[in-house]
């Protein structure tokens, strides 16, 4: 019998180490343009990245000891001039307890980003040291290569930017939070521009909702059963908010081989996402712009 309850109690254990340290859980989770305040500990991996002490760009934390952005957020690539300040929900009054800060060792942006198209717009960070996981700083898992996210795809993305165009986040500026669905590349390009097989596009075609300046770098997920998937990064848009100008964001699937190249120990967590039913993706006719990073 006692061995009996040593073996039960050696489950849960390893089930809840499981748990609390794998990829993709929120354990806290039951504005971007019409969105709304996010609560305390809902998006764990969401981080803040500071150029010189100030409000640069969003992140997401992958491991104990990289962050993953926009490669078009690092105008300086000096490590020692960069911040990212983990754990926190509002800018302006920090939880002590919950905010954690850690400088660059290292910076890494794709070696083909291009500024005029804005293809491969994504870069890795290393933190100076590892952080320690809790229910305010967990990594998110990542699409993995083969992933499939369809038309109408349940998407939130997350962040600290503007919550309309040329109208900042107003005090005590709570990380804010917006559902949109999957665009796919077919209509959005359509939409927009060509849109290259290393992008993604959301938003609502009727607008009101998106991402918008100061949220680039910050991730897009999707659930899956019991975890979260990073299937984008903020990366462009044309205004924000506008109807039939859905935000774009770099495809994080198309880079699992970049990665996992570049970060040598703790890999990453890649999981595959796979859509539910049909993928309806109808053209439109076109209406070109100059696209405008967020």
């Amino acid at each position: 019998f006692t061995l009996f309850i040593l073996l039960c109690l050696l489950s849960m254990s390893v089930a809840v180490l499981y748990f609390y340290y794998k990829c993709g859980f929120a354990p806290r989770n039951p504005k971007i343009v019409g969105g709304q305040d996010a609560s305390p500990g809902s998006w764990p991996w969401q981080v803040e990245l500071q150029l010189n002490g100030q409000f640069k760009c969003g992140g997401s934390l992958i491991n104990k000891k990289w962050v993953l952005t926009a490669a078009h957020c690092i105008e300086d690539p000096a490590p020692s001039m960069w911040k990212v300040i983990l754990g926190q929900q509002n800018q302006r009054d920090r939880d002590t307890k919950t905010v954690v800060e850690r400088n660059i060792g290292k910076i890494i942006v794709h070696p083909k980003f291009s500024q005029t198209t804005i293809d491969n717009d994504i870069a890795l960070l290393r933190l100076s040291s590892p952080v320690e996981f809790t229910d305010y700083i967990r990594p998110v898992c990542l699409a993995a290569s083969g992933s499939r996210f369809n038309n109408g795809t349940d998407s939130w993305v997350t962040g600290w930017g503007n919550v309309g165009e040329g109208e900042p986040l107003p005090r005590p500026q709570t990380l804010q939070e917006v559902k949109v669905p999957v665009i796919g590349n077919r209509q959005c390009s359509c939409l927009l521009r060509t849109v290259t097989d290393n992008m993604i596009c959301a938003g609502v075609l009727s607008g009101g909702k998106d991402s918008c300046e100061g949220d680039s770098g910050g991730p897009m997920v999707s659930k899956q059963r019991s975890r979260w998937i990073q299937s984008g990064v903020v990366s462009f848009g044309f205004g924000c908010a506008q109807p039939n100008l859905p935000g774009v964001y770099t495809r994080v699937s198309r880079y699992q081989s970049w990665i996992k190249a570049r970060i040598r120990f703790n890999k990453p967590g890649f999981v595959e996402f796979t859509s539910r039913g049909e993928d309806p993706d109808s053209s439109f006719t076109c209406q070109r712009s100059s696209p405008v990073t967020k």
